[in-house]
């Protein structure tokens, strides 16, 4: 099941990704759009003109200086290391958690911080007990993903955030 979200969150953050670089008019557009030699029809691939992501060395206090819509739910029990990166749409990462809170309110608490920050809902998805919420500021490319679902007495979350520009 763990894979199963982690899937559906990597699909959310590229299909949000793409949306604000498309909506956004920028001059990567040409470069989205173009055939990367050797691909196959159907199939993405990496444009070799993106820079990769630099990965940094997580801390705790990394954790802290997270961006209000993307701070850690509160009393949460964080799995493993985060995966923090700074690249071209700014800082970002992801890390996964535990808590005691049922989906539905873990969803609510990151859509209202999203929406306090002026990010607009850009997917909301419920699946069977699953719930998974993503919201984008157009302007500077902030952008956060959550997905929860339960798991046994407790419910496991993958929070995948961008801080924007």
């Amino acid at each position: 099941m763990k894979s199963s979200l982690a899937v559906v969150a990597v699909v959310l953050t590229v299909a949000i990704a793409g949306c604000d670089r498309r909506a956004a008019g920028s001059d990567s557009d040409a470069h989205a759009e173009a055939p990367v030699a050797g691909s196959q029809p159907g199939v993405l691939t990496a444009s070799p003109s993106v820079p990769e992501a630099k990965p940094v060395a997580p801390s705790t206090a990394s954790l802290e200086g997270l961006p209000h819509f993307a701070a850690v739910y509160p009393e949460a029990e964080v799995q493993g290391d985060p995966l923090l990166a700074d690249g071209t749409a700014g800082p970002g990462g992801v890390v996964t958690f535990v808590t005691e809170a049922s989906p539905d309110t873990v969803i609510a608490f990151y859509r209202e911080r999203a929406e306090a920050d002026g990010l607009a809902t850009m997917m909301a998805l419920n699946q069977g007990e699953a719930r998974a919420y993503g919201a984008q500021k157009q302007a500077t490319g902030a952008s956060v993903n959550v997905v929860a679902s339960p798991a046994e007495d407790r419910t496991s979350v993958q929070l995948t955030w961008s801080a924007g520009l």
